[in-house]
């Protein structure tokens, strides 16, 4: 029995993809569907195309990174212009305890896809982690310096990009950091529940970036893509985040005053700031996670918004639920 998959036009489909060559629109293969990032993908790709969306469970096509031979026989069937990468094994402290599967899923399937986005002359679209970066100095992070990842799961999206761009294909890479969406669990639906639950937060406070939403990086990959069509020099690896930076103590401020100022009756009366030392993980985080954004936004003609936005708007539709 077939699943049908989304498509550019809202039809549903359970038979293999045939090219229209008529119509002129581009047709986008995103994997990751039913993650944060794929999910907008969804919404801001469709207007581009045809668009075929898998995740692991997909029957039609295989949507699995733990099965390449099923990934590569799904691209020859669907022969895309696109490749979408939203899929990623991201349980950062698993990862430390199951590094073959971390680094299949983060480096052997997206070098799989780089393999066949250069045999079919597609684009590939992937993203990566400000986790390739050993954390130190506290300089926003430009494309071209030296990685050092600290945990498993750096060093495997840090080896993921190496081989796509070994594979020679057209690609937009997109480091981000401490995404969020609105759909699912996040940083900001954590600190609301504890705070309604316990008087006193501990919060880390020595590690530092930006919070960025799923839905601006959707909107910045469409973006990004249609001038990639156009010109295909800019294929290359660039960093996208939104302005500014904070803590994850600030973040949790600004989370909880927000909610406070629109009514919430909290319990949390006291949010203290403390070292990351205060909760041990198996994975090393890195204390410095900034991103240089001049590269993209002079490429493609963007003006990030400050993180802040982002933040209230996400907000605004949580507490509304």
């Amino acid at each position: 029995m077939y699943s049908p998959e989304i498509t550019g036009n809202g039809s549903k489909k359970t038979t293999p993809v045939v090219p229209d060559e008529r119509s002129g629109l581009m047709k986008i293969l995103l994997f990751g569907k039913g993650g944060q990032v794929g999910w907008e993908l969804q919404r801001s790709l469709a207007a581009l195309g045809e668009l075929v969306a898998l995740d692991a469970g997909s029957q039609d096509f295989c949507g699995d990174f733990t099965d390449l031979d099923g990934l590569a026989q799904t691209v020859r069937r669907v022969a895309p212009d696109v490749i979408v990468n939203a899929a990623a094994h991201t349980a950062v402290d698993k990862a430390e305890s199951e590094p073959e599967l971390a680094r299949k899923i983060n480096a052997l399937a997206p070098a799989l896809l780089a393999g066949e986005a250069k045999n079919c002359n597609a684009w590939l679209i992937h993203y990566s982690t400000d986790y390739v970066f050993d954390g130190t100095g506290n300089l926003p992070w430009l494309e071209t310096d030296a990685t050092a990842p600290l945990s498993v799961y750096g060093a495997t999206k840090r080896e993921g990009e190496q081989l796509i761009l070994d594979s020679g294909c057209r690609h937009l890479i997109f480091r981000t950091s401490w995404v969020y969406g609105a759909r699912g669990g996040n940083f900001a639906r954590t600190m609301l529940r504890l705070a309604l639950e316990r008087d006193t937060l501990n919060i880390i406070d020595d590690q530092r970036g930006v919070p960025t939403g799923a839905d601006l990086l959707a909107d910045v990959s469409a973006h990004a893509l249609r001038t990639a069509m156009l010109r295909p020099e800019v294929s290359g690896l660039y960093h996208l985040v939104t302005k500014g930076e904070t803590s994850w103590y600030g973040y949790a401020r600004f989370v909880l005053d927000y909610a406070r100022n629109t009514g919430v009756a909290l319990k949390a009366a006291t949010i203290n700031p403390v070292a990351s030392s205060a909760f041990p993980t198996p994975a090393k985080r890195p204390l410095n996670s900034r991103l240089n954004t001049d590269k993209l936004q002079d490429t493609f003609a963007l003006n990030l918004p400050h993180w802040q936005a982002g933040v209230t708007r996400m907000l605004t539709e949580i507490l509304e639920k």
